[in-house]
């Protein structure tokens, strides 16, 4: 079976082809190294980073964006969406603070990406 992959490593977006072969995969169509390591992640172990919003205590806002620091599996992104949903942070909230480590057991946090101050009374 072939997958037809847009790389999204650079802006060239390569279409790479990708064919389960006996002796491994079979790759095609790719512009730089960095695209088929790309295709060879997304047919082995695909990964995602995800950005989102936290519920934020006594700030100015009621919400602060919230990034992961590192990718991971795709298959657990609406878990670590809710597991992220599940928060609320208190204000002040600094920008670059982590907010969750190691979210869901893995090497990447949750990173704030705002700052929050304290709302004023």
């Amino acid at each position: 079976m072939t997958k037809t992959f847009t790389c999204i490593v650079c802006p060239n977006g390569c279409e790479i082809s990708a064919e389960t072969a006996a002796d491994g995969l079979c790759i095609t169509g790719e512009g730089c190294p960095r695209g088929r390591t790309y295709v060879m992640q997304e047919m082995t172990d695909p990964q995602r980073t995800i950005a989102t919003s936290m519920r934020v205590e006594g700030g100015e806002t009621d919400l602060c964006s919230v990034r992961l620091t590192k990718p991971i599996p795709k298959a657990r992104i609406m878990e670590a969406v809710a597991a992220i949903h599940e928060r609320t942070l208190k204000a002040p909230v600094a920008s670059g603070s982590v907010v969750i480590a190691g979210i869901l057991g893995t090497d990447s946090d949750v990173i704030a990406t705002k700052d929050v101050a304290a709302a004023e009374a």
